[in-house]
């Protein structure tokens, strides 16, 4: 049964996010309630405000941040900028919100610094959501986690679907994998609805998390060389946010989803030097540099959509040549006027 999603009352833990905000304006624009409660800690304004850490391209960071900020503000998006670690802080935000839907999306969402960090990933990852778990247990209807592609570990064949045993390697991929029991758990207890979704290698505007593809695109625009970590015969599969988002509509709007997990990528894998060579196609000079794969980085390659696409009629829409040439023209078109503008500094 699908129902419409006009008029439901959804949060979104974490929304002020990469996929957060995104996901927060699309479903707004198709006429959802749209709320977002965010602690703005972690990828976000706080955390590129303090100095004390080194962060490459800080100023580019915090314009993008401000801009998603921005957009929700103009979209009249209600923001709560709660710690969502604080468990009194998120059920008194979900009480007076009273969402329909919860989608859960706090994370570290960087295998890298997660792997290195694990007290700082478990406080972010998995203690918000069991607050947003507990908070939402006897009032929400459907409740929404993003996993990740990693819990997978080693794909063994080319592809896996939802049914592949799961296999994490590093701390990152077995948080995720923790979070998914836990969700599980949840509806075992206390009969929560929930849905889980893997994505996978997602790119997009205003991302900081420093992501592959964003890193190509930046590296290329400064001038500096491409690394690519093993021989580029790795294989992911790139995700346009927009997909996801669409994704996440199609599970709110179809009661099969309930107590489901799905995969909700594009569907299709390539590998890292063929997002290299489109780099380096509308940047020539562009050289490409490799080093050794991090041990903790699995072997992966095309995540099976078809679950998601028989059920809730999922249809990604966003192949790489497409959407990843879109994301490069955005960059280029944001590097651009910053330096008109600082060039207008310089002589005004």
């Amino acid at each position: 049964m699908k129902t419409s999603i006009a008029g439901k009352k959804i949060l979104l833990i974490g929304g002020a996010g990469f996929i957060g905000h995104h996901l927060a304006l699309y479903l707004k624009q198709e006429g959802a309630d749209v709320s977002v409660v965010d602690g703005l800690n972690i990828n976000n304004l706080l955390y590129l405000h303090n100095t004390s850490r080194h962060i490459e391209n800080r100023e580019l960071y915090i314009d993008f941040v401000n801009q998603r900020l921005a957009a929700l503000h103009h979209a009249g998006i209600p923001l709560f900028v709660e710690d969502v670690r604080d468990y009194h802080k998120v059920s008194h935000v979900i009480s007076n919100v009273k969402p329909q839907v919860v989608v859960f999306l706090a994370a570290v969402a960087h295998a890298n610094r997660s792997n290195k960090d694990p007290y700082n990933t478990f406080d972010h990852s998995l203690r918000t959501l069991e607050n947003a778990l507990d908070a939402s247990r006897d009032s929400i209807e459907h409740f929404i986690y993003f996993s990740s592609s990693m819990i997978y570990g080693h794909f063994t064949q080319g592809s896996v679907t939802e049914e592949t045993p799961c296999n994490p390697i590093g701390i990152y991929g077995a948080l995720k994998f923790a979070g998914e029991k836990m969700v599980i758990s949840y509806n075992q207890s206390f009969g929560l609805p929930y849905t889980i979704v893997r994505p996978s290698a997602l790119y997009g505007e205003r991302c900081i998390s420093q992501r592959v593809g964003q890193i190509f695109i930046e590296n290329a625009l400064m001038g500096k060389n491409i690394t690519i970590q093993g021989d580029g015969h790795d294989r992911l599969d790139f995700t346009y946010v927009a997909d996801v988002a669409s994704g996440i509509k199609n599970i709110i709007e179809h009661a099969n989803s309930i107590n489901q997990t799905f995969n909700l990528t594009y569907g299709e894998s390539r590998s890292i030097s063929e997002m290299a060579e489109i780099v380096q196609k509308h940047f020539p000079k562009v050289t490409i540099n490799y080093t050794p794969k991090d041990k903790l980085m699995p072997d992966r390659g095309t995540l099976s959509v078809e679950k998601a696409k028989t059920m809730i009629g999922y249809s990604p829409q966003h192949p790489l040549e497409r959407a990843y040439l879109h994301y490069i023209k955005w960059y280029r078109a944001l590097f651009q006027g910053r330096q008109a503008e600082m060039i207008q500094m310089v002589k005004g």
